[in-house]
């Protein structure tokens, strides 16, 4: 079901799919795929904080920069539990976390049902990259509530690293 939500590839508006996740909203349990093919369930309440880093894939110049960034720093932030969020196979998730030292992540994949697209509403459905997820950060408080969210205006441009940082550090108050 489309939203009326957007973000762009190379400036070329795309519609998005999904619900239209908001600020205050519950955030719903989704089951993802990691790279050791286990389930990964995210969202809901939990013990963290949790960071979800949605990129469309790892395997490009700027989803692999944004998810070295937040691996880098979140090395010493305990409050937080963070996803990388992409439609790759868990293979290759695993490979580019194994090669880049990724450790303070877990990038978990989408690409069985689209579930957490859909349920978070950042599933391109149109343009070049349809059927992947759009570039995109939530934060989710401790009781499972969305504290932030930005969909980035195009997939080609990174998100504002210090406002999803603070987002974190504020989602714990």
């Amino acid at each position: 079901m489309p939203t009326d939500e957007k973000t762009a590839v190379k400036g070329q508006s795309v519609r998005l799919s999904g619900d239209k996740l908001q600020v205050g909203d519950k955030a719903p349990e989704v089951t993802l795929i990691n790279g050791d093919l286990e389930d990964v369930v995210i969202g809901g309440a939990g013990n963290y904080t949790q960071l979800f880093v949605v990129v469309p894939s790892l395997d490009t110049e700027i989803c692999a920069a944004e998810t070295k960034y937040f691996n880098k720093r979140l090395s010493n932030l305990d409050i937080v539990e963070t996803a990388v969020v992409s439609m790759d196979l868990p293979f290759a998730s695993q490979r580019f976390c194994a090669v880049e030292g990724i450790n303070n992540v877990t990038a978990v994949s989408d690409y069985l049902d689209k579930e957490f697209g859909e349920k978070y509403g950042v599933l391109m459905q149109e343009g070049p990259l349809r059927g992947l997820l759009a570039r995109a950060i939530f934060v989710v408080n401790e009781q499972g509530y969305v504290t932030y969210k930005q969909i980035v205006d195009d997939v080609t441009s990174e998100p504002d690293y210090e406002k999803a940082l603070e987002a974190v550090k504020d989602a714990r108050l």
